[in-house]
């Protein structure tokens, strides 16, 4: 918490793909007041069934930040806000043989017929940003290890940049097309 005032009610869970909350995973505390100007650290423990050995799996840390109310100051109306995080959480097999920063150069793109496919043969997920078709702006997705995406797109040369493991984003490049 780097207010310096406000105390905060943290409330989180863990969430699959499509949204909903995963019974798999439990998190310690799951819920906590944080004092102002501290720290808490969240435990996440895997406990569901055996995950796929050959590629990543992800999920999405969400972690809600409720701001406490000191009813004797208030007066008149007054609006709260809660902000909620929501983190990827890349769950990788210990086994894969490639290493994660090689993912992106392995992507290829098919564009016809107002379709842009993009393919990752690699085992990990691949998050792009700044996706380009023919210079037009594309939302910012996600192709899953050993699957394909399809977005609608105008046809023609493809450039994207992906996010690494650190959060950082790599160097602009072309899609190679197949």
């Amino acid at each position: 918490n780097s207010s310096a005032s406000n105390v905060f009610l943290i409330q989180s869970w863990v969430a699959n793909a499509d949204g909903s909350r995963s019974t798999d995973f439990i998190i310690t505390p799951p819920l906590f007041v944080i004092q102002p100007k501290k720290e808490n650290i969240l435990r996440i423990m895997y406990v569901g069934p055996s995950l796929p050995t050959d590629r990543e799996s992800v999920f999405y840390l969400n972690s809600k930040a409720i701001p406490s109310v000191d009813k004797n100051k208030l007066t008149g109306n007054s609006l709260q806000i809660a902000t909620q995080s929501v983190i990827k959480l890349f769950i990788r097999p210990k086994n894969l043989a490639e290493a994660p920063a090689h993912a992106p150069s392995t992507l290829r793109c098919r564009n016809e017929r107002g379709q842009l496919t993009i393919t990752n043969p690699s085992p990990y997920y691949v998050s792009m940003v700044e996706l380009y078709s023919a210079g037009k702006k594309l939302p910012n997705t996600m192709v899953p290890p050993k699957g394909a995406i399809t977005l609608p797109a105008t046809p023609g040369q493809v450039s994207l940049r992906t996010v690494n493991d650190f959060g950082a984003t790599t160097p602009a490049r072309v899609c190679p097309a197949s």
